[in-house]
């Protein structure tokens, strides 16, 4: 039977600062649980409908599949609920090649950009103050677990960028095209907001701007999804690694 404050809590954990205060966050599903089981993250407690994990008993609650709908922030409850403890932040070494966002808002986004991360080899991942939180459960519950893999790091991005020692790359509409200009193993890659693109203040601490190229000819076509983009462009970065 879960109680009143466990309820408060947990309720408290959707929102950046009751995550900030009690510097926790939830994941819920039995995958990502156990991946986070699995990594360096600490478990502070999980809730469960069945026993599925191997964690210390004192920190399993098995709960009702009614309790469970008390406390998650899925439409469909998936199993179990667990709270983590938010690490402190490690700064991210400037070596391989890096993703950067300004304010990039959707957290299926963010999440969708993290998995991509893991999956391309990319181990930090570079956030601007304003861009939305990797602890979002909208973010966690997308990145599959790869938020266990994936160094983020919030920063004033104009100012890391203006002391950053690596080439940085910048996304724009009338950049080189990405398939045919020569394109570096290690570098910064910047992308930015989903509606309005990188900011001036970013802009101008961009020192190669690069585009993917439309191939389609109807010009009122939408510009690529954030996430689109990022998969096209971590793809075609390592194609050419693997060339080199």
């Amino acid at each position: 039977m879960l109680s009143k404050n466990q309820i408060k809590l947990i309720k408290s954990l959707s929102q950046k600062k009751g995550r900030q205060q009690n510097r926790l966050f939830i994941v819920e599903g039995i995958k990502g649980i156990s991946e986070f089981l699995k990594s360096d993250y600490t478990l502070k407690h999980l809730y469960t409908t069945q026993s599925l994990f191997e964690a210390p008993q004192r920190l399993i609650s098995e709960i009702s599949e009614a309790d469970l709908k008390k406390i998650t922030a899925l439409k469909n409850p998936n199993t179990a609920l667990a709270i983590f403890e938010i690490p402190e932040q490690i700064s991210a070494q400037e070596k391989g090649l890096i993703v950067a966002l300004d304010d990039v808002r959707d957290p299926g986004n963010l999440g969708t950009i993290i998995r991509l991360c893991d999956w391309y080899g990319i181990k930090n991942l570079i956030c601007s103050y304003n861009t939305v939180d990797c602890y979002n459960s909208k973010v966690v519950q997308a990145t599959m677990g790869s938020l266990t893999r994936v160094n983020v790091q919030y920063v004033d991005l104009p100012n890391y960028l203006g002391s950053c020692k690596t080439d940085v790359f910048g996304t724009f509409l009338n950049g080189e095209n990405i398939y045919t200009t020569t394109l570096p193993t290690e570098g910064l890659i910047v992308l930015g907001n989903e509606a309005n693109g990188i900011s001036e203040a970013i802009e101008a601490k961009v020192g190669r701007k690069i585009t993917i190229p439309q191939f389609g000819t109807v010009k009122a076509t939408e510009s690529l999804n954030v996430a689109n983009a990022t998969a096209i462009l971590l793809s075609e970065f390592r194609r050419r690694t693997i060339e080199k």
